[in-house]
Order: structure tokens, then C-alpha cells, then sequence
């Protein structure tokens, strides 16, 4: 499980990076959030699980925020 903060978060492109608390980012579609909200707050502590994406590069998936 990866920790962090959403660092960056665009919902027209739909993508966005979680910053863990070691301040390594990881790459994360809307799709893989969690609530199937399809958007997250900038800022929002959040987490999820770091897995291979379709390009075969990390990515975290089943991300939701922590609370």
C-alpha cells in the first residue's frame, strides 16, 4: 500500500500523480479511483496499491482517500 498526497490532479485529462511521504511520485488514471468518482481533491491524503499499468510502467491503482 502507497501513502501520500494527491500532487497533481488534472480531470480533462483525467490522469494524476500521488506523492508518497519519502516524496517519490506515482502516476494514477480516474479510473483506477476507487469510489469510481472519476476526480480527487489536489492536496487530499490518499492511498493505493502500486501495480504495472497497460504501458507496462508503475502505476497505483485503487486509489482512495484516507479518512
Amino acid at each position: 500500500m502507497i501513502s501520500g498526497v494527491i500532487a497533481d490532479f488534472d480531470e480533462q485529462r483525467g490522469d494524476g500523480r500521488l506523492r508518497d511521504d519519502a516524496g517519490h511520485e506515482y502516476y494514477f488514471h480516474c479510473v483506477s479511483i476507487a469510489d469510481g468518482s472519476r476526480t480527487i481533491p489536489l492536496g487530499a491524503r490518499a492511498h493505493g496499491r502500486r501495480a504495472v499499468g497497460r504501458l507496462g510502467h508503475d502505476e497505483i491503482v485503487d486509489v482512495a482517500q484516507a479518512g
